[in-house]
């Protein structure tokens, strides 16, 4: 290992004692990676590619020590529950959707079928009813 990797690595370790102690010197104080990364001043991808070991440790401390989701877990969270509600929206949309086609098809059917019939009985036509093609008269 270079002495940059084993120096950014001690800088992440105090960084996240920092951040959990509450006591931040040069970032926000959030429980994030990019607070890590401000609070160490490394470059974030450096936490995401060389250093994943840290920042998944960084996530474990989170959760242990402060009894708290971290941010980023927070944030899914509140996605996946937002996704669940608007699945079910739409299943109930589906639902609503599908027995109106049938109620549809229905009429469809019955409206036919009385058209085919009054085809075949022209006298029997109600009143009220005019004819689209008249039949000769």
């Amino acid at each position: 290992m270079t002495e940059q990797y084993t120096d950014e690595r001690t800088r992440i370790r105090a960084a996240m004692d920092r951040l959990l102690a509450g006591r931040p010197t040069a970032s926000d104080g959030a429980l994030t990676v990019v607070a890590l990364a401000a609070e160490a001043g490394v470059h974030r991808m450096a936490l995401q590619k060389r250093h994943a070991d840290l920042k998944n440790e960084f996530y474990e401390r989170v959760r242990m020590e402060t009894k708290q989701l971290p941010e980023s877990e927070r944030r899914l969270r509140k996605t996946v529950s937002d996704l669940k509600e608007t699945v079910a929206a739409q299943k109930a949309e589906i639902t609503a959707l599908r027995h109106r086609v049938t109620q549809l098809a229905l009429a469809n059917a019955v409206l036919t079928h009385q058209g085919k019939k009054a085809e075949k009985c022209p006298n029997e036509v109600p009143d009220n009813v005019v004819p689209l093609h008249p039949t000769g008269e």
